[in-house]
């Protein structure tokens, strides 16, 4: 990780193990570029792997996997690159215990499927099925399930539908379906059901998921900060609900992708693995990226013979089987299942969010000694549990990085505190000194020629000699940070032993440092449960823990831990710290701040400021939303005229009133006085329902419930002063709500009246399926009651009819569903779908339980609100959305009145196309149209918010990248012929008649605009720009071939300004110039593409770096 010095335009950088890397990047380029190389090295190491393993088997040798691993990575062939994916993504082989069909939508013609199809199916006692390809699919199942299917395969995200009972046409045996679509149609996976009773089918899905709620509460319930424990915790609620032998959570450590055991429950005559470390091959690439595919993967019985696939030959690949249930392992994971006597696997992905992606955190896995199978409703209920844990997980994590940086802040404070009193010695010669700063065996001050040596270090002349070396080979650089000093090239490595093979520097002075040392990493790997000692026996023929283990261990003798990028931070915080304080003490000039200007300027602003002030107050005052607010004592400071009109209290009587014991009523004065107590510690809390008293002398009894945001107020020092509420009146939903929750028989006169009052309500009965659907809700959803009632709510209704953003939004409403159910207590919970217009809807959900005579829970009711949004504007939002307007008329003028030239142009162009013209020509014509659709589409497309927030619809079609190419050039040659650039180009000729899909006018002026700013600031005359365009490793998504291109784009000299390049990467609103603006939407535009783009300074030249993604199949 690099340390950057932006401020002071110095470089710092890290020394890969691989190579010399000194690079300086902006953003978050260092760490993105490195683990993309390390996730491409790990493929390779991977496929290469795979052939070794593939070729001892058919020469009869034996398979060194220790000596294997630990030899240094090479590059796979692309031979054997392309064996590796196929083999993992399209291996044409399933597990016997079910069996698979894959139709053409919306025929379902039958296109391929699994040999024992005529057994499982009974099709071999019908003499109608010789042969299955072109069959209709839905003539193999019995009228109501192929009425099920027709259903299933309408819906845009069927997944969210499964699991789909059906039963097969001759036998009558039942099946549970699960669909997914692929490249060339949908893929069937039919399971054996083991009832043919759909209520008990039904009964038993709901049963898993009820366990699996009652083990996310117990997660929930658990005190936060220890990750150790919330691990244990889901270990053993996992084995609960599958009953495997031994379940494990298995982490990958991001430094290089290696895994550990960090919890584990197991048989207690099993040996345990807990602590065990593996290298990253042990579980491949393709692997993970097939985990975040399909979160669930099922081995039953590694022993058994895999089912063939045949497909027709009208398919040009082998059938993608990447999310299909019954896809059989690769042999090299069965021969490591079988060194661990493990006959069946249960492996669940924990998926967390990561800079704005999804991040494979690590595995719940679970191994049997005998065959297992799990139905697919108890692995959706795993599925849904590894959901909540993911998201518990994240927020733990969160909290651990935070505690982290506090630790590290509270540690600088004291070593500056030192170095105000003993500057150098005071942070070598105190406590705490610089080795508390970050986790490290040693430090050391080299200071003036001299020495000051803490823990394992080297000598003092090994020392002196590394700062030489140092400042010879990288006297440029501010600091450098290394897991290996041997890989980095430091002569003397090897005299350092193990003792000393990481370090971090940070240069003070122009020839002082400080030093930070770790010894090699494999003494940091503890054993679980026996220690690994050279006299034990392994077989490094096999793969399996033992020797997995011995692999990784010694792989970790040759570095360190890397240095995380919180604690470089940490170490150039303090590197400029102390770089201020010699320059102090070498200028010994005292320092005085031009506080009269800084006076002046203030008081200038005052009246202004005044001004601003009545007007708030002023609109606060008149506004139609009730507002008030208290001061730190809880009595009353605000109140505006619709408090005062709901209340029927003045604001001349409220003020100063005790909020908790003179206004609020006495059954919420417990839950107010906590929401203050949290306000006035700094924490905000939203959608807070109050309770208040009416006043007034026939108002003895009356209440106003007001749904409110508390605001915490501060004064100029950022202090906590007060806290103000804004909300919105409920009182007579309110009422209506408690008056239907305390109804016990007919309730039919209010859910079914057509009254404004009435808020949407659905009702869920003990199996999740809707009983109920208001007038309210019918409105609301734009579904009828009698196409609702009977359905599953959870996937069936809101995930399959009303359609969510996304399974976190589906697990959520899950869990409170299935709470209410179980008679807990359900929270508040922010929810949204689409209506039947594709219109997106927010609401507030709230479910309470239903109960029958005697007590028993039948269900539960929920209620829907839908919340107002804020009322008030201030008077600088008034005013900046008065200069809006006048600037979006202005837009519009411009917008409207350029398309006039721009269509004669077009018509022109039109006309010589239909003249005869020569193949250059028509080359330039094809150019020119592409330069004038990206005209048309900024000014048709000027939906700037929708870019902003990555709403905006990409439009997929096909194109050449050498006409994306020539549309990018053209746009920069009258630039580069003002300013006498030479033109410089690396694209291979295989590359430039390249087919592929996306939006290709919105990634031409993404890269147009990027190419253009490499132009402009390149130095003048004789300078040069340089495009190269160069093809990675293609993949298989979702049954589509994908190639990742690299576009590098480059020019000499010092490059883009800083500030140009921080409007770049900055969040909303923080460009400061037009051309900042263009870059900033330049760059959340490739995001919307999945694309990346990085700025990088080097020595002599500066680049965009530009990663892409693009589909070169349908």
């Amino acid at each position: 990780m690099e340390m950057g010095s932006q401020e002071r335009g110095e470089e710092t950088t890290t020394i890969n193990n691989n190579n010399d890397n000194k690079t300086a990047t902006f953003s978050s380029s260092a760490a993105s570029n490195s683990r993309k190389n390390l996730t491409m090295a790990q493929y390779n190491a991977d496929a290469r792997l795979l052939a070794e393993f593939e070729q001892t088997g058919e020469s009869g040798m034996s398979f060194n996997y220790t000596r294997s691993v630990m030899r240094a990575p090479q590059n796979a062939t692309e031979e054997q690159m392309t064996a590796y994916l196929s083999r993992i993504q399209r291996g044409g082989l399933i597990q016997p215990f079910g069996c698979m069909l894959a139709i053409e939508e919306p025929s379902f013609k039958i296109i391929s499927y699994s040999e024992n199809c005529f057994d499982l199916l009974g099709l071999g006692e019908s003499q109608d099925f010789v042969g299955l390809f072109g069959v209709d699919a839905r003539t193999l199942f019995t009228p109501s399930s192929r009425d099920s299917l027709a259903r299933a395969i309408s819906h845009r995200e069927i997944s969210l539908l499964n699991p789909i009972w059906v039963h097969s046409s001759t036998t009558h045996k039942p099946f549970c379906a699960i669909l997914h679509r692929i490249d060339v149609g949908i893929v069937i996976d039919l399971e054996p059901a083991n009832t043919s009773d759909p209520a008990l089918l039904l009964a038993g899905a709901v049963q898993s998921q009820k366990l699996a709620v009652r083990a996310i509460s117990r997660l929930q319930s658990l005190p936060g900060g220890d990750i150790g424990v919330l691990c244990d915790t889901v270990v053993e609620d996992v084995q609960k609900l599958t009953g495997y032998d031994r379940v494990m959570v298995y982490k990958f450590h991001e430094e290089d992708d290696h895994g550990e055991v960090v919890s584990e429950i197991r048989r207690s005559d099993l040996e345990p693995y807990l602590g065990l470390h593996y290298p990253a091959t042990d579980i491949p690439q393709a692997a993970r990226f097939l985990f975040k595919q399909n979160r669930v993967r099922m081995i039953c019985d590694c022993h058994a013979s895999p089912v063939r696939v045949v497909q027709t030959n009208e398919l040009k690949q082998p059938l993608c089987l990447v999310n299909s249930t019954l896809r059989a392992p690769h042999g090299c994971h069965i021969r490591y299942m079988e060194n661990m006597g493990s006959f069946a696997s249960l492996v669940m992905a924990v998926v967390i969010n990561g800079n704005n992606s999804m991040k494979l955190w690590g595995l719940v896995v679970c191994h049997h000694t005998s065959p297992r199978y799990v139905p697919f409703p108890l692995r959706y209920a795993c599925q849904f549990l590894m959901q909540a844990f993911s998201l518990q997980l994240y927020m733990e994590l969160q909290l651990a990085s935070q505690l982290a940086e506090k630790k590290i802040l509270r540690m600088q404070t004291l070593l500056c505190d030192m170095l105000l009193r003993d500057a150098p010695l005071g942070i070598v010669t105190q406590s705490p000194s610089i080795m508390d700063l970050v986790k490290c065996d040693g430090a050391a001050l080299y200071y003036g020629g001299k020495c000051w040596l803490l823990g394992v270090t080297p000598s003092e002349a090994q020392l002196k000699d590394i700062a030489e070396w140092l400042l010879n080979n990288h006297g440029d650089l501010t600091g450098i940070s290394t897991d290996s000093l041997e890989n980095a090239g430091y002569p003397g490595a090897a005299l350092l032993g193990d003792a000393v093979c990481g370090m971090a520097t940070a240069r003070i002075t122009s020839k002082d440092f400080l030093f930070w040392f770790r010894s090699h990493s494999a003494k940091e790997v503890k054993w679980g449960g026996a220690k690994h000692h050279q006299e034990d026996k392994d077989d490094d023929g096999t793969m399996n823990p033992r020797a997995s283990f011995r692999a990784f261990l010694e792989v970790a003798k040759r570095r360190s831990l890397p240095w995380e990028v919180s604690e470089i931070n940490a170490i150039h915080s303090l590197q400029l710290i102390m770089r201020d304080s010699f320059q102090e003490l070498e200028d010994n000039v005292p320092k005085v701040m031009a506080y009269s200007q800084q006076n002046d300027s203030e008081m200038q602003g005052m009246g202004e400021l005044g001004s601003v002030a009545c007007e708030m107050v002023r609109l606060i005052e008149t506004a139609t939303a009730p507002i008030f607010g208290v001061d730190l004592s809880g009595f009353v400071n605000g109140w505006n005229s619709k408090m005062a009109q709901l209340t029927g209290l003045e604001a001349s009587e409220a003020m100063g009133k005790s909020l908790v014991n003179e206004i609020v009523h006495e059954n919420s004065r417990g839950e107010v006085e906590s929401l203050l107590c949290r306000a006035f510690q700094g924490e905000e809390d939203k959608n807070v329902e109050l309770k208040l008293q009416k006043f007034g002398t026939d108002q003895q009894d009356s209440v106003v419930y007001i749904v409110a945001n508390a605001c915490i107020s501060r004064d100029f020092s950022n202090n906590v002063v007060g806290v103000c509420f804004a909300g919105q009146d409920i009182t007579s939903e309110k009422i209506v709500l408690d008056k239907f929750i305390r109804l016990q028989g007919d309730y039919n006169a209010i859910i079914q009246c057509v009254n404004p009052l009435i808020p949407p309500i659905f009702a869920s009965d003990e199996n999740a399926c809707c009983s109920e659907w208001n007038p309210a809700m019918e409105n609301l959803t734009g579904w009828m009651r009698n196409e609702i009632m009977g359905k599953m709510l959870p996937g069936e209704i809101f995930g399959g009819i009303c359609q969510l953003k996304g399974q976190d939004t589906l697990t959520k409403f899950m869990i409170l569903l299935y709470r209410a159910i179980s008679g807990h207590d359900t929270a508040k919970l922010p929810f949204g779908f689409y209506d039947r217009k594709g219109k997106f809807v927010e609401v507030l959900l709230t479910a309470n339980k239903k109960t029958v005579e005697g007590g028993k829970i039948s269900g539960c009711f929920c209620f829907l609100q839908t919340v107002a949004p804020d009322l008030q504007l201030s008077l600088g939002e008034r005013q900046e959305e008065k200069e809006q307007i006048s600037t979006i008329k202005e837009l519009a003028y411009i917008r409207q009145e350029i398309k006039n030239p721009l269509n004669g142009i077009r018509f022109t162009h039109q006309l010589l196309e239909s003249t005869a013209i020569s193949d250059d020509q028509k080359q330039f014509l094809e150019t020119s149209d592409a330069c004038e659709r990206q005209i048309m589409s900024i000014i048709e497309d000027m939906d700037l918010g929708s870019i902003e927030d990555g709403s905006v619809e990409l439009k997929v079609e096909e194109f050449l990248l050498e006409n994306l190419i020539d549309a990018i050039v053209s746009q920069v040659m009258t630039v580069l012929k003002e300013k006498n650039l030479q033109l410089l180009h690396e694209i291979p000729d295989q590359m430039k008649m390249l087919s592929l899909y996306g939006d290709q006018i919105r990634l031409q002026l993404v890269l147009s605009n990027f190419l253009l700013n490499i132009a402009n600031h390149a130095p003048s005359p004789d300078g040069w720009v340089e495009i190269k365009v160069a093809p990675r490793l293609g993949l298989i998504q979702d049954g589509n071939e994908l190639i990742h291109l690299q576009f590098r784009m480059s020019h000499p000299g010092k490059g883009l300004p800083a500030a140009l390049v921080e409007d770049m990467f900055g969040g909303r609103n923080r460009w400061s110039t037009q051309e900042g603006l263009a870059l900033n939407l330049s760059h959340k535009l490739l995001n919307k593409m999945n694309g990346h783009v990085d700025y990088v300074r080097e020595q002599n030249k500066c680049y965009f770096l530009v990663d892409l993604e693009l589909q070169t199949r349908k």
